[in-house]
């Protein structure tokens, strides 16, 4: 059997898509992949090949105040900070979506500045307005600044939700004798809520993975993970930095993991709302 040169074409252009793919996920992917057999690793430096196997630096990361100061701050106030900017972001898109006024792009582009603006100048810019306040080097301080850093992502997350809703549906359940509240906890959130949690775990995990905003804004009572890694890689390297990554590429594992199925949820939904 004969196959005709496009076809042949076709498969080699197929071939070198994949291969492109394949390289492109490699350099992606391997500089990250490439810390977690570190972490196992027997020896004293972070250095290829591997002495041996042991979990001596988990063992040695979980025993260690420090370190586990620093996840718990981490934890909390990238859970404190979701819960801040979970809601300012679920009301500044539906302000976003249903007002229209003068200005709505300017303010919509003003609410996302956070997403757009370099860290480092948004993190100065911070301590500028925290230092007279008296913020700077606070708890109150980091969690504003993480919840402001967090909120764009609800933000754009339950914006798109709400650009796919069929407001139809309100005026069916008006229609029906609901009222506005009810009709909202019982049509509108439900329908948007994929939108909402992922918008908080996009928050979450800005909080968590963040390392410029804490070492300008915060001070040595707040040490979160990063900021840890980052002292402990100026000051000390240890294969200790190695389980500290690794525990925080399975936290991040765990949250791509929890948006997916919210995708997919929510795509279920879509497509029966759709459905005739």
């Amino acid at each position: 059997m004969r196959f005709a040169p496009h076809d042949a074409r076709r498969a080699a252009a197929r071939v070198a898509l994949w291969l492109a793919a394949g390289l492109v996920l490699a350099f992606m992917m391997v500089p990250i992949l490439a810390i977690l057999p570190l972490s196992f690793n027997d020896g004293q430096f972070l250095t290829y090949p591997l002495r041996g196997l042991s979990v001596r630096w988990y063992e040695a990361f979980f025993t260690d105040g420090r370190w586990l100061a620093a996840l718990r701050n981490s934890i909390v106030i990238g859970l404190a900070a979701t819960l801040i900017a979970t809601p300012l972001g679920v009301l500044a898109a539906f302000g976003l979506a249903l007002a229209d006024f003068p200005g709505r792009r300017l303010v919509g582009a003003i609410i996302l500045a956070p997403m757009i603006v370099p860290i480092v100048i948004y993190a100065v810019g911070l301590y500028f307005v925290f230092s007279p306040l008296g913020l700077t080097a606070t708890f109150t301080g980091l969690l504003l600044a993480h919840a402001a850093l967090g909120a764009p992502f609800v933000v754009v997350t339950v914006g798109a939700s709400l650009a796919n809703f069929d407001w139809n549906l309100l005026r069916a359940a008006a229609s029906l004798g609901a009222g506005p509240l009810t009709a909202t906890r019982r049509v509108l959130l439900p329908l948007i809520a994929p939108g909402v949690v992922f918008g908080a775990l996009l928050a979450f995990a800005t909080s968590l993975e963040e390392v410029v905003v804490v070492l300008i804004v915060g001070g040595p009572g707040q040490r979160t993970l990063p900021r840890e890694m980052f002292v402990q890689l100026r000051e000390h390297i240890s294969p200790t930095l190695a389980a500290a990554a690794a525990l925080l590429m399975l936290i991040s594992a765990v949250l791509l993991v929890a948006v997916e199925m919210l995708r997919r949820r929510s795509e279920r939904l879509r497509m029966r709302g759709t459905a005739p």
